[in-house]
């Protein structure tokens, strides 16, 4: 295999320095042309179309996507497409943000004067402030960049690095007026773990019915052992003669009376159970009860409604098969 005698550290530090101070150029464009593309953004009607040609492309798509997961409909519309027929997707409530580092990409030009003729704002990021395309848009966004990290000077990473700033910086400003919340936010990210943390709650995930482990106040340990070992959740619930939660006996529980050598055919469970045990609501987010169970070092949780009755009952395994952990 051929070495090579570059020191390819030293190059990525350089990359990284040259990006780091094009972010850095940035805060100069956070100026009244930004404020007006936020208000624009916001006022929207209708959707956010981003379109860019070649690796401003590539960006639009990324800024569209982050726009759409956090409250701002948005989708990219590629401007080559844009001129055989994909512009019938742009509707007069839009608004369009036209992406094109020089200001002259053809294919970005060539659909602008549809885009002026539907009368839908247009706002540009370019890093020429006095280039065409800064010129037709309704608001311009600088997103100049002092140089590129390519050694050559052709290949955009600097620029496209400063464009995904700013289009995140639209973004967050966008999605904190909104008053965007984390429940928001799990609504468009329902697949994977993250969406399991933000959506999962405790009803979806409790056993219930008969499959809740449940024994009377005046039965023994050998019953609460029988009733553990059918319902297999390490743990059952002892209830009063109103169906009340009373306590709670569990594996832990078992341990330290086996340790006393307590005679589990003859000991009431209520001599033996915890009382003041800890117990949750069915709509609590299965990421909070795990929280809980881990602050609290216990292994399951028994779910009560409103009148303190057990509804459900559930343990780390179940957390572990929905995703949550």
């Amino acid at each position: 295999m051929k070495q090579v005698t570059q020191n390819f550290r030293l190059l990525g530090e350089q990359v990284l320095d040259i990006e780091k101070k094009a972010i850095d150029g940035l805060y100069q464009y956070l100026d009244d042309n930004f404020d007006a593309a936020c208000q624009t953004l916001f006022n929207c009607k209708g959707r956010v179309i981003v379109t860019g040609m070649g690796k401003s492309g590539h960006i639009g798509g990324k800024i569209a996507a982050t726009l759409a997961s956090t409250g701002t409909p948005a989708f990219f519309v590629h401007p080559g497409e844009a001129s055989h027929g994909d512009l019938g997707m742009v509707a007069a409530q839009d608004v369009v943000i036209a992406i094109s580092n020089s200001g002259e990409t053809a294919e970005v030009l060539n659909i602008i004067p549809v885009i002026k003729r539907l009368g839908v704002p247009l706002i540009s990021m370019t890093g020429k402030p006095d280039s065409t395309l800064a010129r037709l848009a309704d608001t311009h966004v600088c997103i100049a960049v002092e140089q590129e990290a390519c050694p050559l000077g052709l290949a955009p990473t600097a620029s496209t690095t400063a464009t995904l700033v700013m289009g995140d910086a639209f973004a967050v400003a966008l999605l904190n007026a909104r008053g965007f919340t984390a429940d928001d936010f799990a609504l468009s990210h329902p697949g994977g773990s993250l969406g399991k943390r933000l959506l999962l709650r405790l009803h979806d995930v409790m056993h219930t019915g008969d499959r809740v482990p449940l024994i009377p106040a005046d039965a023994i340990i050998s019953e609460a052992l029988l009733e553990m070992s059918r319902k297999g959740l390490g743990m059952t619930a002892v209830v009063d003669d109103n169906q009340r939660l009373a306590g709670i006996f569990t594996d832990g529980d078992l341990r330290r009376i086996l340790d006393n050598r307590v005679d589990v055919h003859k000991t009431p469970i209520a001599d033996v159970m915890t009382r003041s045990c800890i117990t949750a609501n069915e709509d609590m987010l299965a990421a909070e009860a795990l929280k809980l169970m881990q602050d609290r070092k216990i292994n399951g949780l028994i779910i009560t409604n409103d009148d303190g009755q057990p509804c459900g009952a559930m343990n780390m395994h179940d957390l572990l098969r929905a995703g949550v952990l």
